[in-house]
């Protein structure tokens, strides 16, 4: 005979943990995430996440049914960050701006878990929340249902690959960040214009642009293609 199915409310702990910490989904990915801050993607396990909560590492299967699963959680808080406080203003083009500096500054807040997420597909609410708000911003600017797909595709990647880069970059040791950041001003500012005069032309600009995310400016040509693309369309 079959066994019955536990319902999902029912596996979960109702009973406080030793430190008398009632346990929830929201509990354990802000401990989830305070790790991945403090020891990277290696201290992140059921055992460390147990001793963090002070509970038994299994309760943690309760809410989960595994680390990957966690993982995904993760992500799509995450998102939700993003979106905490965000409402569409009407204008297509400054809602998508303030979308994408929203979610790719709630990824690189958390340069640890966003080597974890950006790549992943959650499915779960937040994410759900942010592809509908995305897709609906731009339907009802008047972009016909292909470039809809087309652009959004583009701008929700664009965003996560930036935010896997710029988060790569600051979970990086501080010595090594600085040790990257000096090499614009020593080794690309000292080439001599006879061998390299491209770049010996470019090195004052280069040493000042390249220590930051080159994001805002690709978001801003994003948007200049999907406006012109919109002219296009116009009568």
């Amino acid at each position: 005979m079959a066994k019955p199915v536990v319902p999902e409310e029912r596996r979960r702990r109702r009973r406080p943990t030793r430190s008398g910490t009632v346990l929830s989904e929201h509990l354990i990915v802000e401990a989830a995430l305070r790790l991945l801050r403090e020891h990277g993607s290696a201290g992140l396990s059921a055992r460390r996440l147990g001793l963090a909560l002070d509970c038994d590492p299994s309760t943690l299967y309760r809410y989960f049914r595994g680390m990957d699963e966690l993982t995904l959680a993760i992500g799509d808080a995450l998102v939700g960050e993003a979106l905490r406080g965000w409402r569409p203003t009407g204008e297509w083009r400054t809602d998508l701006h303030a979308v994408g500096l929203r979610i790719h500054a709630a990824y690189v807040a958390h340069p640890q878990a966003a080597q974890l997420t950006t790549s992943r597909v959650t499915g779960r609410a937040n994410e759900l929340a942010a592809d509908e708000a995305v897709l609906d911003v731009l339907r009802t600017a008047g972009f016909p249902l292909p470039d809809t797909v087309r652009i959004y595709h583009a701008f929700i990647d664009q965003t996560l690959a930036f935010a896997a880069l710029d988060a790569a970059s600051l979970a990086l040791p501080r010595a090594a960040q600085r040790a990257d950041d000096a090499m614009w001003r020593s080794t690309y500012a000292r080439l001599p214009a006879a061998t390299h005069p491209r770049i010996a032309e470019a090195a004052p600009l280069l040493s000042t642009r390249m220590v930051t995310s080159a994001y805002p400016t690709a978001l801003e040509m994003l948007l200049d293609s999907a406006q012109a693309t919109l002219a296009r369309l116009s009568p």
